[in-house]
């Protein structure tokens, strides 16, 4: 498949979203609201949830499906309340020991005047700071759409993976056509030269694994999907708790400032299974 077949995948409207797979992890999962400084903002689902026998505390980057709700949730597109609402449950879930599993699935920073006033790029900067201090173990995955900082945001994590047909980019292809060829019509292009796709993040080490996905896409199996992120998920998690507290966070420092660097510290091969056989 092409990139920019990988993006449409990434965008297909019956896509499943972070909050489904938040439901099938957790089924008693309770969303909490509100930042404590503002308001609340639909467009990040938070809370708890019982997963594999523990309380873990969940992010997910919710589109919203039908309009009305998909318009009430900025289709995904966080503004500064959600990015203080994930430090202040983040800072909450490391007093009382819960780990913290956080779902990407965004096209990028809620971009209108609003957030701009509200303060939307230091929000995204205190967030991935205070990201840093977060005594548990973090483990994120791009479900669907990780675009820019919006994305990055709400994933400085242990461990990031990407569902195969996800994407994870500085910029979406359009937006990358209309500022080097000044015409969008080059997003095709835009998205090979980008290097967005789960593979390319993958032989770049910028993710640790790729978590493969039923033939035509998440859409078409979604709890084979949702069993294959659990799988992975718990690999991964159950790897970082190992350690102790003041390692997780050495690692995870480490982890970020050699993003990118092609060397092989950071291997991590397995073999995830499929649940549904």
């Amino acid at each position: 498949m092409t990139a920019w077949e990988r993006v449409q995948l990434a965008r297909h409207p019956e896509r499943p979203f972070s909050l489904d797979y938040i439901q099938y992890l957790a089924p008693d999962f309770e969303e909490l609201h509100g930042d404590r400084m503002t308001g609340d903002d639909p467009a990040l689902v938070a809370g708890v949830g019982s997963w594999r026998g523990r309380t873990t505390m969940f992010f997910g980057q919710q589109k919203g499906r039908a309009l009305p709700d998909r318009v009430a949730r900025s289709f995904g597109m966080m503004h500064p309340q959600g990015y203080r609402k994930a430090v202040r449950l983040a800072q909450q879930a490391a007093k009382f020991k819960f780990p913290i599993v956080s779902l990407i699935d965004t096209p990028g920073a809620y971009p209108g005047t609003t957030a701009e006033e509200d303060g939307i790029a230091s929000a995204i900067a205190i967030a991935i700071r205070e990201w840093f201090h977060i005594r548990v173990p973090v483990i994120a995955a791009i479900v669907g759409e990780g675009g820019s900082g919006g994305a990055l945001g709400m994933a400085v994590a242990d461990r990031v993976m990407m569902m195969e047909n996800s994407v994870y980019s500085v910029a979406s292809p359009e937006a990358a056509a209309s500022i080097v060829w000044r015409d969008k019509s080059h997003k095709a292009e835009a998205a090979e030269q980008l290097h967005l796709t789960a593979a390319d993040l993958k032989q770049l080490q910028i993710i640790d694994e790729v978590i493969s996905e039923p033939a035509g896409g998440a859409h078409t199996d979604f709890r084979s999907a949702a069993g294959r992120l659990d799988e992975a998920l718990q690999w991964h998690l159950q790897d970082v708790a190992d350690h102790d507290r003041g390692r997780i966070l050495e690692n995870r420092r480490h982890r970020f400032l050699h993003v990118g660097h092609l060397h092989d510290h950071r291997a991590l091969p397995r073999a995830v299974p499929d649940p549904a056989g």
